[in-house]
């Protein structure tokens, strides 16, 4: 048994760090246009937008821990809103940047997956995907919220452990696009309830508390991030 469990991680650790043939053109293409065909309708971007939520309360719980604060909670809820709990001072850099993060984890993270696919680390984006939804999966606190991140790590450990190459690559940059382009709509989502009067307690009204700068100028950023990563992940993943 120890033997084979010698010869085993080897081998995990080679396919972990090793890298990986790129897809066809014609695979990237397809995948770039699932993505976006899941984003741009109205009727599948509420059911799709769960994962950008997901990631979205993910960057703040993760950015909280970062910045030395304590994580009590992550709820997801099916209206595809989500709340981040923790615990620390109600200002300064970490609370700026815990607030900062929920519309940038997104796009940042689709430009992080782009850069590990130039690279030819289809397996190793899997995995680290994989590993950031199960240390999330702990700090939920609500049923629907674990329904969905189970589902979302089951899918990838499934084609991590289960499927060919072709089938994870394709699974990896279907990924990818989709947190660039799903990325892109959530801060012109949160324009257009700003201006009708909603949204008051947003993210970028509760960064605009805390820094005393216009919440216009945190939706700025949120734009430039989530189209500059779309621009280099793009360009990226159709290495161009």
């Amino acid at each position: 048994m120890d033997s084979l469990a010698a010869l085993a991680l080897p081998d995990l650790w080679d396919r972990l760090t090793g890298t990986q043939s790129d897809p066809d053109v014609w695979v990237v293409l397809a995948t770039s246009a699932a993505a976006l065909a899941v984003v741009v309708p109205h009727t599948l971007w509420r059911i799709s937008r769960n994962a950008i939520t997901i990631a979205h309360e993910g960057g703040h719980g993760l950015i909280a821990l970062l910045t030395g604060r304590q994580l009590t909670g992550i709820r997801l809820h099916s209206d595809t809103s989500g709340l981040t709990l923790s615990r620390g001072k109600p200002y300064g850099l970490g609370m700026i940047l815990t607030a900062a993060a929920g519309y940038t984890a997104p796009s940042l993270l689709g430009l992080g997956g782009a850069a590990l696919l130039a690279a030819g680390r289809i397996t190793l984006l899997l995995w680290a995907a994989t590993a950031l939804l199960v240390a999330m999966l702990v700090m939920i606190r609500n049923a629907y919220g674990v329904l969905t991140v189970v589902l979302a790590g089951g899918a990838f450990l499934l084609v991590s452990w289960l499927t060919g190459p072709q089938v994870q690559a394709a699974f990896a940059y279907a990924v990818v696009w989709f947190l660039l382009f799903g990325g892109v709509r959530p801060p012109f989502e949160l324009q257009l309830k700003r201006s009708r009067g909603g949204a008051g307690d947003s993210d970028a009204d509760q960064l605009s508390r805390l820094t005393h700068v216009p919440a216009g100028l945190w939706l700025f950023l949120f734009h430039a991030v989530s189209l500059s990563s779309l621009i280099g992940g793009g360009r990226w993943l159709l290495q161009v």
